[in-house]
């Protein structure tokens, strides 16, 4: 009886350390080195951009004259918040006429945290209690007449 009680205990700390283990996750894509050196400014155009790197994971919110490739490596552990362990981002950005007119190359060296702001958007009207709010209704809706 002993032995399968410390064979059981043996096994729940393999479960218990394996569950633990760091799971990684690559997202987006981030084309190579090559591939981005084969661009030539003043030359290729979004067709050829197309034929080279592929659809963008992103293109610029207010004009199509920028597009993004993005890619990031993620590591958590167990249930811990991820971890952004690597992070590339490729802007080619376009002319008017769809000639690219440079490319850009981010790290996460270059990423920048943002703080939402946690304030309240003030409303007009009355403020409701929980009572007022439960009770406000009765009455308030009559059967139709026949």
């Amino acid at each position: 009886m002993r032995r399968h009680s410390i064979v059981l205990c043996g096994l729940l700390m393999v479960g218990a350390v394996a569950a633990c283990a760091p799971t990684r996750d690559v997202r987006g894509y981030v084309p190579s080195a090559t591939l981005i050196a084969q661009i030539t400014p003043g030359t290729d155009t979004k067709e050829s951009i197309l034929q080279i790197l592929g659809s963008p994971s992103s293109t610029a919110t207010f004009d199509t004259d920028s597009w993004y490739y993005i890619g990031r490596t993620t590591e958590r552990v167990a249930f811990f918040d991820e971890v952004v362990l690597e992070q590339t981002v490729v802007a080619v950005d376009f002319t008017p006429l769809g000639i690219v007119s440079g490319v850009r190359a981010y790290t996460l060296d270059d990423a920048q945290d943002v703080v939402p702001v946690e304030g309240k958007t003030p409303t007009l009207g009355r403020e409701l209690g929980l009572l007022q709010q439960l009770l406000g209704n009765i009455g308030r809706f009559n059967p139709p007449a026949q």
